[in-house]
């Protein structure tokens, strides 16, 4: 096991704060994992422990036959902004932003740098591109803020892996997984061994998060130059594991073991593993998902849990005004999968309190929340 420790630029005077890698294996392919972008989400950080323990010992072993990075804590900011016992992993104090928002997008100054350049080979398209998405980092001025430099840091690690998994949770939420249409394929035997409850895709959710800024780029690449061989080299999905109170060990458990039997179909380990289920979740489009709202404020007692089917206009959850008396049942707009629950239980204006997975698109532009 190799650690790289990485120095945030734009420490306040007297501390200072680092990101570190953990590098097991070795060989051209690569597969990538971190934990905890939003940094109150810390199922991922549990189960990358586990990971961590299990791939120091397959290494021991000799049993790795790829590179596997991994960073347990992808958010050193995050992790420290803490406000009266209250934890706010998700944006960052100084500026408001999501951290996991506006990644650098490569596709285009890749583009530009490889015109004229791509063939009929497409391995050698790939470490073309692979090289030329660590030179357009590598060239971007100075990071201008602690943020700017984690994520660069970030991607410039994942960049050249043929497999990355960005390990989050939700608030009260089923296992639930987001990535491309084109790469579903590949993705349903994970989903089938970590017992997703639904997969939601979309080619661009925008916000540039980090899943889509690594996937996202081969395909804009492949359509931009459709007479080179270019495929979709960068498998990059979100594994939401649960909500953010699920840190049990043996969630974490099983949760590591199902990601590692993946890494061995992928090639990435040797040995015998666990043939994955036959049978997987539904793959549901994004755009299909409808965020709900209550009516009027008030205290909030769900009808429903996280990972049941609803029809639509079945209750979801009640608003109580106990000053008014008012109380209004909300109840589904489309049939599908509550996959995720707000985990506070007062009502407020614009807040969401439920996300249902539909099977058709009901909306467009900006999929996700921020």
């Amino acid at each position: 096991m190799q650690r790289i420790d990485h120095v945030l630029p734009w420490s306040a005077l007297g501390s200072e704060r680092q990101l570190s890698v953990f590098r097991f294996g070795s060989g051209e392919r690569k597969a990538y994992i971190q934990a905890s972008l939003h940094a109150d989400e810390l199922p991922g950080m549990r189960t990358a422990w586990e990971l961590k323990k299990r791939l120091l010992a397959l290494e021991n072993q000799g049993a790795l036959t790829g590179t596997v990075e991994l960073v347990p804590v992808a958010n050193p900011i995050g992790l420290g902004q803490l406000l009266q016992g209250n934890h706010q992993g998700r944006f960052e104090y100084a500026t408001g932003k999501n951290f996991n928002r506006g990644f650098v997008e490569l596709s285009e100054p890749v583009a530009a740098q490889l015109a004229g350049q791509l063939g009929d080979d497409v391995h050698a398209n790939t470490r073309l591109i692979r090289q030329a998405m660590t030179a357009t980092l590598e060239a971007l001025p100075a990071p201008a803020s602690q943020l700017q430099g984690l994520q660069r840091l970030l991607l410039g690690h994942a960049c050249t892996a043929d497999v990355v998994l960005d390990l989050h949770c939700d608030l009260d939420a089923a296992l639930h997984m987001y990535t491309l249409p084109q790469q579903w394929p590949q993705w349903r035997s994970l989903a089938g061994r970590l017992r997703m409850q639904v997969a939601l895709i979309a080619e661009e959710s925008g916000g540039n998060s980090f899943d889509e800024s690594l996937a996202l780029p081969w395909l804009r690449l492949a359509r931009q130059f459709p007479d080179a061989q270019i495929s979709l080299a960068c498998m990059a999905t979100t594994l939401e594991l649960g909500g953010q109170a699920d840190t049990g060990r043996e969630a974490a458990e099983t949760h590591a073991e199902a990601i590692l039997a993946f890494l061995a179909e992928q090639g990435f380990i040797a040995g015998d593993w666990p043939a994955a289920p036959e049978h997987c979740c539904e793959a549901m489009p994004l755009a299909g998902t409808e965020l709900v709202y209550a009516p009027h404020p008030g205290v909030i007692s769900f009808l429903c849990q996280a990972g049941a089917w609803v029809e639509a206009g079945e209750p979801l959850f009640e608003v109580i005004d106990p000053l008014s008396d008012r109380v209004s049942v909300v109840g589904a707009g489309t049939a599908g999968v509550v996959y995720a629950i707000e985990k506070l239980r007062y009502a407020q204006p614009g807040v969401w309190l439920a996300k249902v997975a539909g099977r058709h698109p009901i909306r467009h532009g900006q999929l996700l929340s921020d």
